[in-house]
């Protein structure tokens, strides 16, 4: 029989009763310190004697004793109880100092460049016994990811993201026209017509696809673009658009990071996107976990 089915049988009142008769071997103290009546006492101790199928307190000479089953009991009721106070009791407050907690976040490597890294040396600084994973987002999993703990957080774009997950919006983001540092063509009194005449690359969500956001939307005005590249993230846009006259649309924040691009303002509206943070039920309320979140929020807040 398990350990559950035999508990089922008892009310675990009775346990705390039976620890202070055992130590008080007398049931007038004992009501006193449990705050009950000696009836109701004398009442607990006999279902125990039941439940046990042992007197556990037998008169004496020198009062009442405990029996040889009750001594075996004590010690380990004294423990097991304890236990219980600390699982019943509200979690500690969490302290970053010293925490040995190993963290792994899903997100882009440009959420990685534009969120997440610039906030590595804060969290190494205050946690310094922690340790963080970054993987790569795959959007369809993330449900399941979080539900199954493979990942704490994940970084998506808020519209994207699945329902059923707590989110918050850590940013909003809009796109510039980036090229290499000092392209002759790209200017703000860049045309439609000399924009699609330009050689682009595109980051692929379907992994080597030539159509984006913006091909829709040139789309509608009749227009058609020139893309000649495409790849699967912005780590690997980096490199050919800085060595080639090739041109991208990239989130402002990537640009910013690169100082040496020049960027100007596309010719016509392109739909920027929110980037969120998710998380599971499971994490909500713990404070390791708020306290992780909070490092990437109060970023966004002061602007770090």
């Amino acid at each position: 029989m398990s350990k559950i089915n035999t508990l089922h049988k008892i009310d675990l009142n009775l346990l705390v009763t039976l620890n202070v008769l055992l130590e008080e071997k007398n049931v007038t103290r004992s009501a006193v310190r449990l705050n009950l009546s000696q009836p109701t006492v004398s009442h607990q101790l006999a279902r125990l004697r039941e439940v046990f199928n042992d007197p556990l307190l037998v008169p004496t000479y020198r009062g009442m004793q405990t029996t040889s089953r009750a001594d075996a009991i004590l010690e380990k009721l004294t423990n097991g109880l304890s236990l219980l106070e600390q699982v019943i009791q509200p979690l500690s407050e969490f302290n970053p100092k010293t925490t040995t907690k190993s963290w792994k976040i899903a997100a882009s490597d440009y959420v990685g460049n534009v969120s997440i890294f610039p906030n590595i040396a804060k969290i190494r600084s205050s946690a310094p016994l922690s340790r963080l994973s970054i993987i790569d987002i795959q959007p369809r999993h993330i449900l399941e990811q979080l539900d199954n703990r493979e990942i704490d957080l994940a970084f998506h774009i808020t519209n994207e993201a699945p329902q059923g997950l707590h989110g918050r919006r850590v940013f909003s983001e809009h796109y510039v026209l980036a090229g290499r540092d000092g392209h002759p063509k790209l200017t703000n009194s860049l045309s439609v017509e000399n924009f699609c005449r330009l050689d682009h690359i595109i980051v692929s969500k379907s992994q080597g696809g030539f159509w984006g956001m913006a091909d829709e939307v040139l789309k509608k005005l009749n227009k058609e673009r020139n893309v000649v590249l495409s790849i699967p993230d912005f780590s690997s846009l980096m490199p050919v658009i800085q060595q080639t006259d090739l041109v991208a649309l990239i989130p402002s924040r990537l640009a910013d990071a690169h100082p040496t691009l020049t960027t100007v303002t596309p010719p016509f509206k392109v739909p920027g996107f929110d980037m969120s943070m998710l998380w599971s039920e499971q994490f909500h309320r713990g404070p390791a976990h708020i306290w992780l979140r909070n490092n990437f929020i109060e970023s966004e807040i002061h602007g770090e």
